[in-house]
């Protein structure tokens, strides 16, 4: 038996060309890893900002992925377009059976040369919302921002996104302003409240919490509207009216946030408000006879 496989092994040749192909392959991969420990450790020690660390990482990272796949086609390519020949059938089979994985990194591709996103931002894809902490070629990783479209917290979750989804499904990017956002929140009143005087008080806390970052706000809303070709909303805070229905008044407090203090400055707001006053109809009626009184 042993005498059998020696044969068999003996008989086995291996061509110059293909050794040769094989030494290329093994001296690719071998440089491949060397830049990525020599880049990553050079990132760790030049960039000190751990968001801008983690995103220079990754796209290192990916960067060498797309040079490792781009020297693999030009080294086995003359190979590849012989076997292809022969295994069309094979091929059009293999499509059918890998056409989520096909998806995936056409989706790759599409928010690549879209822009869509980048590490750090806050996106929603479906029913999915959260921060973007990693991205490949199959996949992208956020953490989970939530519960609902209305809530600014981290629920300590974290979600794994198939890149095929941007393919068929729109991209909310709530990051888009980066450091400066304009942050809109809804305060719902019944009609005979004193929605008056809450809109007021709003507008003051608002004024209030935002004045000490107002003016750098502006500026960097200006220099994006410079660098981009398209019109920034004004930062300065606004309470304005909304009628959902009949019986109802919705007041729609917009301010200019930091990205990481939306939930801070709302929940800042909405405490000193409604901590000091009481907007009800009830405490309104009050009030109002012992006036009279």
């Amino acid at each position: 038996m042993i005498e059998q496989i020696g044969a068999y092994l003996s008989s086995i040749r291996v061509t110059d060309t293909f050794l040769s192909l094989l030494i290329s392959t093994g001296i690719l991969l071998v440089s491949i890893l060397v830049l990525r420990a020599v880049s990553a450790r050079f990132i760790r020690r030049a960039v000190l900002a751990p968001e801008l660390r983690r995103k220079w990482i990754v796209q290192t990272r990916n960067g060498l992925i797309l040079l490792m796949l781009m020297g693999l086609v030009m080294i086995w390519g003359e190979e590849l377009r012989t076997l292809a020949l022969s295994i069309v059938a094979i091929a059009v089979a293999f499509v059918v059976a890998t056409k989520e994985l096909i998806l995936c990194l056409t989706g790759s591709l599409l928010k690549s040369g879209a822009r869509s996103f980048q590490i750090g931002d806050r996106i929603q894809v479906k029913d999915f919302r959260g921060d973007v902490i990693d991205q490949n070629l199959l996949a992208t990783t956020i953490l989970e921002v939530g519960p609902g479209r209305l809530t600014h917290q981290r629920t300590g979750r974290m979600t794994i996104i198939p890149n095929a989804l941007f393919v068929s499904e729109p991209v909310i990017n709530e990051s888009y302003t980066h450091d400066y956002v304009i942050h809109v929140f809804t305060v719902p009143f019944k009609r005979e409240d004193n929605w008056r005087g809450a809109q007021q008080a709003l507008m003051a806390s608002a004024e209030k919490h935002c004045q000490p970052y107002l003016d750098k706000a502006r500026k960097h809303m200006t220099r994006l509207t410079e660098h981009r070709g398209f019109d920034i909303p004004t930062v300065d805070p606004r309470v304005s009216i909304q009628l959902p229905t009949a019986s109802e008044l919705h007041l729609i407090v917009r301010i200019p946030a930091r990205s990481g203090e939306r939930s801070f400055i709302e929940q800042t707001i909405l405490a000193e408000v409604f901590g000091e006053n009481d907007f009800t109809a009830k405490r309104q009626h009050k009030s109002e006879d012992t006036e009279l009184e």
